[in-house]
């Protein structure tokens, strides 16, 4: 069943290092928030104690005990940044995660895939130009959650690939379908993986603008539970009768270097971010 959106999509691509918070700097000790304590960094013998008990509770397996012996390294330069950083800033903090014992180069290899630099790869496809559609928009809201408003689907894991760019393309496609029809529907990021391949490259990164101009030439996208995601790139599936497929009219980028115009269009919609989380303190960014 088509769902036929009339409404315009927005992308933004934003450069930035991970946000800040105002927190008080008490919670960058408290073992509940950041995964160890004080004493957890002072002995060697309570980093290893730390690593067994973080490898547990990760469910970290290591085939040889070389691997797990450079997993250790890993481990320990990693909480040795994490202590520095946030013995040192107030204004974040970091935090043990399931990427502790990932060095940072490997990080950035295996689950960063924002390619910014498509876009100039036979220039980046353009709905026709207009002015920005809620350029006159006033009274804005102090703050809009649409996850409040029903336009946000549950958390996904786009695992060990660099497929953020179809995650935040189907994000956007899946708030406006909310917003038009009354129905979230989940979207298959593994379609644009699978079938979106001129200009983006699955695992190895993608933009956005592209993967909307798929959409919009492939007159929609499938449902997740008709195209579940893979974690890694496959083979395009055509069109199955009956399956559900969700269409968009168009695109359009929110205005280049402007907030204000950025607040205008979230206050009316959700909106699709790219982040530049190249930094190690995004890798382990906690509060």
């Amino acid at each position: 069943m088509d769902s036929e959106l009339s409404i315009v999509l927005f992308l933004l691509i934003v450069f930035a290092a991970c946000c800040c918070s105002s927190s008080s700097a008490t919670y960058h000790h408290d073992p509940a928030v950041v995964g160890y304590s004080q004493e957890d960094v002072a002995l060697p013998s309570r980093i290893l104690e730390l690593f067994s008990s973080w490898s547990v509770k990760h469910s970290k397996v290591y085939v040889t005990p070389k691997e797990k012996v450079r997993r250790y390294e890993v481990f320990r330069q990693n909480l040795k940044h994490i202590v520095e950083t946030n013995r040192r800033n107030g204004s974040y903090w970091l935090g043990l995660n399931q990427f502790a014992d990932v060095a940072h180069e490997e990080f950035k290899a295996g689950y960063l895939g924002l390619s910014t630099g498509l876009a100039g790869a036979g220039g980046r496809p353009r709905a026709p130009t207009t002015a920005f559609r809620y350029e006159a928009a006033v009274d804005l809201p102090w703050e809009v959650d649409w996850r409040k408003k029903g336009a946000v689907t549950p958390v996904k894991n786009q695992g060990r690939c660099g497929s953020c760019w179809a995650f935040s393309t189907v994000a956007a496609v899946e708030g406006i379908n909310q917003m038009v029809t009354g129905r979230l529907e989940s979207l298959s990021e593994q379609e644009l993986m699978d079938c979106d391949g001129t200009l983006d490259h699955g695992c190895g990164g993608g933009l956005m603008d592209f993967a909307y101009a798929y959409i919009v030439g492939n007159q929609g996208i499938h449902t997740d539970a008709d195209y579940p995601y893979l974690m890694e790139e496959g083979d395009c599936k055509e069109k199955q009768p009956h399956s559900k497929v969700v269409t968009i009219s168009g695109y359009e980028d929110v205005p280049e270097n402007s907030e204000v115009s950025l607040l205008k269009a979230l206050a009316h919609q959700p909106v699709s971010v790219g982040i530049a989380a190249g930094s190690r303190d995004f890798q382990f960014y906690k509060g």
